[in-house]
């Protein structure tokens, strides 16, 4: 069980992650004076908004993916896959609020993280089913 704390770890940081960004729409929508349930008005609100989504949609995909890939390779290539990614969302959480093209390093960061996760593991399943 010990060899999978550093993918927990990355786990309670990307929950971590997200309710910073959480704090960060809500000072926006403070900021900008528009109260939440409201999401349109401001461009700056706007995007704050679609950045903190976009980051929680990309949750089911990473977070499977990650453990599936410690369980079936290796628990230390997977938090340091997982800290790339986390990296990743931070950057494009980020540059998106300042413009939106600033968002795409950090997307391309945080999707090659995901997808080498995604297929290491799908590849690595596929290939022990076949033995």
């Amino acid at each position: 069980m010990k060899n999978y704390y550093p993918v927990a770890v990355v786990t309670l940081l990307c929950s971590l992650m997200i309710f910073g960004m959480a704090l960060t729409v809500a000072r926006t929508h403070k900021k900008t004076g528009i109260l939440a349930p409201t999401m349109t008005g401001d461009p700056l609100l706007e995007r704050a908004i679609r950045a903190h989504s976009n980051s929680v949609e990309w949750l089911p995909i990473f977070l499977p993916s990650m453990w599936l890939f410690a369980i079936y390779w290796s628990p230390i290539w997977a938090a340091a896959l997982g800290l790339l990614w986390l990296v990743g969302r931070i950057a494009y959480f980020v540059g998106y609020p300042s413009a939106p093209l600033n968002r795409y390093p950090g997307f391309f960061i945080q999707s090659i993280a995901a997808f080498a996760l995604l297929f290491e593991a799908l590849g690595r399943i596929v290939y022990l089913m076949m033995q």
